[in-house]
């Protein structure tokens, strides 16, 4: 089935889309939510570790995008609460797994504008 943005509009979850790319968009457009997914595609991570890999984001943009790819159904949160301290975990789940390959593309094709274009900052 080829889908064709010509032509059609699509409804999902109550919003109406003008094109299948606006879809995708809706799902991992912004500034780090790509991100965000890029880095769990190798497994689970707390919430701290990202903030690692992140460390320009703000705690309260990676909260908030954090919980929209929740509630999205691209990432799960696990809390263990067996013993002390609290663990939170956060993994892609097999929804957001479908995701990977584009993103392994996505990080790619940075990475050659980079090699390009761009001048390594330390940080």
């Amino acid at each position: 089935m080829t889908i064709d943005c010509k032509n059609e509009q699509y409804i999902l979850d109550g919003k109406q889309f003008p094109c299948s790319t606006s879809i995708t968009m809706e799902f991992i457009g912004g500034k780090y939510k790509t991100v965000i997914l890029f880095h769990l595609r190798n497994g689970a991570l707390r919430y701290n570790e990202l903030r690692k890999f992140m460390p320009v984001v703000t705690e309260r943009t990676l909260s908030l995008q954090l919980k929209q790819l929740e509630e999205d159904g691209l990432i799960k949160r696990t809390v263990y609460t067996s013993k002390p301290p609290l663990k939170v975990e956060y993994e892609l789940t097999d929804f957001g797994k479908t995701l990977v390959p584009m993103l392994e593309v996505i990080a790619e094709w940075g990475r050659g504008v980079a090699a390009q274009k761009a001048t390594v900052a330390k940080i």
